[in-house]
C-alpha cells in the first residue's frame, strides 16, 4: 500500500478534510459535491461493506499500518504527523484514521417502504449526535428504515456517522417529502403513523392494538420542540411513553431508542 507524506496542511491533496469541525463549511461542502467524511477504523471499514467507494484515506503517519490490509487499489492513501492533521481539520484526530467517500444515490421513500415492515420518521432532527444515535437504536432494535423530513440534518455528517458507529451506512433512509403530506404514502403502503408526543390524551405506546403494532411508523420530532402540529394532524394514533418522578419527556434518541424496543419486544431473535 503505496503511502504518500504531507507535510502541509494546506496540501490540495487533502483538500476534503480541511476544517471539519466548521457545520456550516462542511454543510455547504459534502453534499454538493457528493462526498462525506468517515472518522475511525471501525466505521471505515463499515463504509467500505457497504459499497461506498472511497475517494482517499488520511491517516496519523504512525497509525498506516493499520490499513495495510486494505486493497486500495487506486485511491490514495496520505499520512501525516498529528499536527499537521489537527492543523488541517481543525481537531485533535485521535482516532487517527480518517476517509473521504463518494455517496451513493438515495433510494426513494416508495422504495425504501417496500421492503421495511417497521420505519422510523424524523421531524426536524438537526443535531447530528442525536441524529448518529437514532440510526444506531434504529439498527441495533430491529427497524427497517429511516424517512427523513426535508429539514432534517444529514445523516452522513461526520459526527452522525461517528456517533452511530456506521450504522448509518447499514439502514436504508430517504427523503419523505412534501412534508406531511407525503404521510399519505407511508399510509397506502400499509403503515399506521404513530406521533411520539407526552400530550395527556396520548396512548401509552404498550398498549398500542396488535394492528398498530404490526406496520408501525414511528413518528419523532426534534428535541425540545417536538413535533410540529401539522405532522401530528397527520399522524394515526398520539403514543406517549409513560413517565415518572414528573419528568416529561426523554432525549429524542432515548425515546427512540425505547418505543423501538417496545414495537419489537416479541420479535423473534
Amino acid at each position: 500500500m503505496p503511502v504518500h507524506e504531507i507535510t502541509d496542511p494546506d496540501d490540495e491533496r487533502i483538500g476534503d478534510y480541511r476544517a471539519l469541525t466548521d457545520v456550516e463549511l462542511r454543510t455547504r461542502w459534502e453534499p454538493p459535491h457528493g462526498l462525506f467524511i468517515a472518522e475511525g477504523e471501525l466505521v471505515l471499514r463499515r463504509a467500505l461493506r457497504a459499497g461506498y467507494p472511497a475517494r482517499s484515506y488520511l491517516v496519523d503517519a504512525k497509525r498506516a499500518d493499520q490499513l495495510a490490509d486494505l486493497d486500495t487499489g487506486d485511491t490514495p492513501v496520505y499520512a501525516a504527523t498529528q499536527q499537521v492533521l489537527e492543523k488541517a481539520t481543525g481537531f485533535h484526530v485521535h482516532r487517527g484514521v480518517l476517509a473521504s467517500f463518494h455517496r451513493k444515490p438515495l433510494p426513494t421513500a416508495a422504495e425504501v417502504l417496500a421492503d421495511a415492515r417497521r420505519v422510523v420518521i424524523l421531524e426536524d432532527v438537526n443535531n447530528h449526535t442525536n441524529l448518529g444515535a437514532i440510526f444506531r437504536a434504529v439498527a441495533a432494535l430491529g427497524v427497517d428504515a429511516v424517512l427523513l423530513s426535508p429539514t432534517c440534518a444529514d445523516p452522513l455528517y461526520r459526527r452522525s456517522v461517528r456517533v452511530s458507529m456506521g450504522e448509518v451506512f447499514a439502514i436504508p433512509y430517504a427523503k419523505l417529502e412534501p412534508w406531511p403530506d407525503a404521510f399519505a404514502q407511508v399510509r397506502a403502503a400499509g403503515f399506521t403513523v404513530l406521533a411520539m408526543t407526552p400530550a395527556p390524551d396520548a396512548v401509552p405506546i404498550q398498549r398500542l392494538t396488535a394492528d398498530q403494532r404490526a406496520r408501525a411508523a414511528l413518528l419523532m420530532g426534534a428535541e425540545g420542540a417536538g413535533l410540529t402540529r401539522a405532522a401530528m394532524d397527520a399522524s394515526d394514533v398520539r403514543v406517549v411513553i409513560p413517565m415518572r418522578r414528573g419528568v416529561d419527556s426523554l432525549n429524542v434518541a432515548a425515546a427512540t431508542a425505547v418505543a423501538c424496543w417496545e414495537l419489537g419486544r416479541d420479535d423473534p431473535l
